[in-house]
């Protein structure tokens, strides 16, 4: 069993405490409609800043993962059934604070025959219809590779389409054991051939070193990822895996100038930086000569 990290928590890891107007708008709204928010279930760093700017990633198919990766704070356990009204009350929230972009992710559903993925698509056609000029950005799981279910959430057509390969492959036995790191990739390979942004995420400080981040890098980019993200995986609780090393802000600069390099459209990488983290911002950068 993981014991609680003992590292000193460095400066530049300090936030906020929420609690401000725009982080308290978000929240009555979320709590009116029955909806929840992975900024919430993960404890996101960013929450103050994030509601702040009226913005959050929403979380879809109820609040319990049938999966249990050692470095999630989402519930794990056996799911209720998915409310089929969600893709309404979401497309209503959405309306009601306004949002020009919204990000949209889900517990893995491996209890369901598609995945979830019908209602991950009647969710994207529900906000585009009441908020035509609000883009969409969908951080989905993998579907187990299912294509069915993939082509389902790509038929509603969001405007960017993320899965997160979060760590790297040796670390997938006690990270993400119900996870496959090849499977992940051939996912977001499919997703780049079909047309559209992709993206993927990852966290550092479980004990990976540079050259396998930079590894990692090049295999998201030889399978069509645009845009990519690097954060420092944070303990939720002493049953999750600890934190082994706070990688200084000078290596997420590193991180950062090799990733562009090898030509990704952006690399969004720093200490606080999740895979929503200023999304709208990120899905605007384009290759040059790209429209």
């Amino acid at each position: 069993m993981p014991q609680l990290n003992h590292l000193k928590k460095p400066e530049w890891l300090k936030i906020k405490v929420p609690g401000g107007e725009g982080y308290r708008t978000v929240k009555q709204r979320l709590k009116d409609h029955k909806l929840h928010t992975v900024c919430e279930e993960a404890l996101c760093p960013n929450m103050e800043e994030c509601w702040g700017r009226r913005t959050a990633t929403f979380m879809i198919l109820g609040d319990t993962c049938t999966r249990n990766c050692r470095f999630c704070a989402v519930k794990k356990g056996v799911p209720l059934p998915p409310n089929p009204d969600e893709p309404r009350q979401l497309a209503e929230a959405v309306n009601e604070l306004g949002l020009k972009y919204v990000v949209i992710t889900s517990v893995d559903r491996d209890d369901l025959a598609d995945g979830g993925a019908s209602i991950w698509s009647e969710s994207v056609h529900q906000i585009r219809s009441l908020n035509p000029n609000c883009k969409i950005e969908v951080l989905i799981p993998d579907f187990q590779g299912d294509q069915k279910a993939l082509d389902m959430v790509l038929s509603a057509v969001p405007d960017v389409v993320g899965h997160n390969l979060e760590t790297i492959p040796s670390l997938y036995p006690i990270a993400r054991s119900k996870g496959n790191y090849q499977l992940s990739l051939n996912v977001l390979q499919y997703i780049s051939k079909k047309g559209f942004l992709t993206k993927t995420g990852i966290m550092v400080g479980l004990g990976e070193k540079p050259e396998e981040v930079i590894d990692l890098m090049k295999d998201a980019y030889k399978h069509g990822v645009t845009l990519f993200t690097i954060g420092q995986y944070l303990q939720p609780t002493s049953r999750h895996l600890p934190v082994k090393e706070y990688v200084s802000p000078a290596q997420f600069m590193e991180y950062k100038k090799i990733g562009e390099t090898l030509g990704f459209d952006h690399v969004e990488s720093g200490p606080l930086v999740r895979s929503s983290y200023h999304a709208d911002e990120q899905a605007i950068f384009q290759k040059k000569g790209q429209s």
